[in-house]
């Protein structure tokens, strides 16, 4: 990690906007909206005011884990063209401002997660903000090409979390959850590695594009796509599946495979050419992928407390 103090003393005093974006509000949206899944479907109800309470309070906790991040990471976020208008990077925010920003929310929001809602969800918290700004981005990211494989649970925790409010434990259900964002985080993310060209291999960070090829990780792709499809499909036989749920699924698949197969039989004079239309395409459904499976789970909760939808 490199000195970034020189470079916050050359420009203009932050903005309320930089420090919004040191919380990383996309990554922050997708943990408030996986944990509120994990909530919802969960077979406890929740009072509303709790529900807000600790959906908010995880929200800040997952924030908390991006301002540590790009704490830590400054120095080769300044290298890559995608991160190099961060705040930290750039010099809005000094380095220290981002940590103590970090460590203040991150405690803050452990507490009052624990006052809102019980000790598991409070714990689960502690432990995906720990495992993000430590084990993932102080050691798996910078030494390691499983660094986005191992690195996941930090982004798979937050149905947990969820369903911890509402039940005060862990089940098959929500660890199947977790198992869902884990197995998908590899795809989505070697999808990017494929189309930023040269980034990460500019800022010296082990991506498998980098140590093992592209060719490999094109293969890596349709591997974890085919293993993850029957889990994601496993699901429906759950608690919390359905045949809503199931119908989803199967079509979200069919074209995920689909697409996991057009990128392994891609070389890169054809991706070059069309400037890696697939491997952008392929990204963008992994997003839609993950969110609408757990709008469908959703679906398939509220239909079933109406007593519809179920097997």
């Amino acid at each position: 990690m490199t000195d970034t103090t020189a470079v916050f003393d050359q420009n203009p005093e932050a903005s309320f906007g930089d420090y919004v974006a040191l919380l990383k509000p996309r990554v922050m949206s997708l943990v408030v909206f996986t944990a509120l899944a994990g909530l919802v479907v969960a077979p406890v109800s929740v009072h509303p005011m709790v529900a807000f309470t600790a959906i908010l309070f995880i929200a800040i906790g997952g924030g908390a884990s991006g301002a540590l991040n790009m704490w830590w990471d400054a120095d080769i976020d300044s290298v890559m063209r995608r991160t190099q208008g961060r705040p930290v990077p750039s010099g809005r925010v000094a380095p220290g401002e981002a940590l103590g920003l970090g460590l203040t929310l991150s405690g803050f929001a452990v507490v009052m997660l624990w006052l809102a809602s019980n000790w598991v969800a409070a714990g689960l918290l502690a432990f995906t903000i720990f495992f993000y700004a430590v084990i993932y981005t102080m050691w798996l990211k910078r030494s390691t090409p499983q660094n986005i494989v191992i690195g996941g649970a930090a982004g798979a925790l937050p149905p947990m979390i969820g369903w911890a409010v509402a039940t005060g434990g862990v089940s098959v259900e929500s660890v199947l959850m977790f198992a869902l964002i884990f197995m998908w985080t590899p795809p989505h993310f070697w999808a990017l590695a494929l189309f930023m060209k040269d980034d990460y291999s500019n800022a010296g960070v082990p991506m498998l594009t980098v140590t093992h090829g592209r060719r490999a990780t094109r293969v890596h792709i349709l591997v974890y796509t085919l293993l993850l499809a029957p889990l994601a499909l496993g699901i429906a036989a759950t608690s919390i599946g359905g045949p809503v749920y199931l119908a989803a699924s199967l079509l979200l698949n069919v074209a995920f495979i689909r697409g996991a197969l057009r990128i392994w039989r891609r070389d890169e004079s054809a991706a070059e050419a069309d400037g890696y239309a697939v491997e952008k395409s392929f990204f963008k459904l992994s997003l839609y992928y993950l969110f609408l499976h757990f709008v469908a789970l959703m679906a398939q909760s509220g239909l079933a407390a109406y007593g519809l939808g179920g097997w």
